[in-house]
């Protein structure tokens, strides 16, 4: 399992600008303002050696009880709740403030690893700079770093990722399909569980956002083995937390990770959500095989159904792989069609493609559509193979193809999934562009006529030089001699 990385700071301090180092992105909105950020980001992490899952979160505001801050106080507490490590973010400009003797005081309490970051001491003496923070009685060393300009934030994470195992990275299983059933509070997942189960297996009930842990059942069906996990865990109304309001997306990103098939549930009933798109283009970003489950049809209007298949339409329209289905876990309506579909894009994603295949779909989507010149330059396709699995990925070698553009990618992609039945699953395609072994001899051929007039024109200048030199020595015997 990936682990969780939360970045927890008060505001202004250089939360996004880290988050978006760390992710190599522009996803987070940066700007010199105090509480840009009010929402939690999530992104996979792309510093360091090890692969891990980052948050950031808004400016953390500890003494507020009421208004937007007080909200984003109760997000923080929530993503440091479900972390496995937090990088505290202070400002090495500003020093050492109440505010962040309170927020160490809330890490401490809890019990996550918390590793103290000063952010903005470039161009500073690191061991000064930090000598201030000690006082916040955290177990870390304070480490100096810029998030602007990258300084120390490598050594940074090493230090964190070193207390986990080298082997973070999710292993999917693949002997057997494993699903997962992801989506907002209140839509059905439970009740869509136990459907698909034939029996009660976890709870169900009419409250959003009461359970946070992802549940693995592995049943049967038709003879063969499944694993389907719940990211809605279950809790019993007495242990419902208020501030959990909302759903964890952690737990639904950790266990797209963990899953080969990503079922997302919608609720008919309820508007698409941003964060509806944020889980379906994280499981987009992992290559997991995809189906859409528009849960509790039944119960809306013929007016109702029109405006939600045309708000999908309009904000989900990256899926056009996947396939949709509109059900009622309740009424146990369209759950088979629903799993066959699971069960198709599964294969999909596993699916093994023959070399041989390959190269021919290739080359016959060559022939009716050639990639367009890049300069005086055709990029030139010669062979393909596959490249992997969940999501399948086709590798293409050949000359220039550096310059292919994304249009042409997206044919090649329509190509190979209508050749190969590729529904319900991403697919990549990668290049590799050969060296060609005669450019530098050729560039060694092309240089010799400069390399020839180069050397006659130093054997001029040499014989002009002799030249000069003898009709010297002449004249200086005439002048001698008379």
């Amino acid at each position: 399992m990936k682990p969780t990385i939360v970045l927890v700071g008060r505001p202004n301090v250089g939360k996004s600008t880290l988050f978006n180092r760390l992710t190599r992105s522009k996803d987070a909105l940066v700007a010199d303002l105090p509480g840009l950020t009010r929402d939690r980001h999530y992104g996979h992490g792309r510093v360091g050696e090890k692969p891990y899952l980052v948050v950031d979160t808004g400016g953390f505001e500890p003494v507020v009880d009421s208004g937007i801050l007080f909200e984003m106080a109760k997000q923080t507490l929530q993503a440091v709740d479900e972390a496995d490590a937090v990088v505290f973010l202070v400002d090495a400009r500003v020093g050492v403030t109440p505010q962040d003797k309170l927020i160490a005081q809330k890490l401490r309490m809890s019990g996550r690893p918390v590793f103290l970051a000063v952010n903005k001491g470039e161009g500073a003496n690191r061991a000064v700079v930090s000598a201030e923070f000690y006082e916040l009685g955290l177990t870390a060393e304070p480490y100096v770093i810029s998030s602007a300009h990258g300084d120390g934030v490598w050594d940074l994470i090493d230090a964190v990722l070193s207390e986990f195992p080298d082997a973070v990275a999710d292993e999917v299983a693949t002997d057997h399909p494993v699903f997962a059933v992801i989506g907002r509070p209140n839509v059905g997942k439970s009740t869509l569980v136990n459907a698909i189960l034939g029996e009660e297996r976890v709870i169900a009930f009419d409250q959003a956002g009461t359970t946070r842990d992802s549940i693995h059942i592995d049943f049967e069906r038709d003879g063969k083995p499944y694993t389907i996990i719940d990211t809605a865990g279950v809790r019993r109304r007495g242990k419902v937390d208020e501030a959990i309001e909302k759903f964890s997306v952690i737990k639904s990103m950790q266990a797209v990770e963990a899953a080969n098939v990503a079922v997302l549930v919608l609720d008919a009933n309820q508007d698409i959500a941003d964060q509806d798109a944020t889980v379906a283009g994280f499981a987009l970003e992992a290559g997991r095989a995809l189906v859409v489950a528009i849960n509790k049809w039944d119960a809306v209007t013929p007016e109702r159904k029109e405006q939600i298949k045309k708000d999908i339409a309009r904000k989900l329209y990256f899926l056009d792989f996947a396939k949709f289905h509109y059900i009622s876990a309740l009424k146990h309506k369209g759950i088979d069609e629903l799993f066959g579909s699971i069960h198709q894009a599964y294969n999909a994603a596993m699916i093994k493609m023959p070399t041989p295949k390959i190269t021919r779909v290739l080359q016959s989507a060559l022939e009716r559509q050639q990639p367009p010149r890049a300069g005086l330059i055709r990029p030139k396709m010669r062979y393909a193979h596959q490249g992997g699995v969940n999501p399948p990925i086709i590798v293409i070698h050949g000359n220039a193809l550096h310059n292919i553009k994304d249009s042409y990618t997206r044919y090649l992609i329509q190509t190979f999934r209508k050749a190969f039945n590729l529904e319900g699953t991403p697919l990549r395609v990668q290049y590799k562009s050969s060296e060609n072994p005669f450019e530098e001899k050729r560039e060694q051929i092309s240089a010799q006529p400069l390399r020839r007039a180069k050397l006659s024109n130093r054997i001029a200048k040499k014989e002009e030089k002799k030249q000069l030199k003898r009709k010297v020595k002449v004249s200086v015997k005439k002048n001698v001699k008379s």
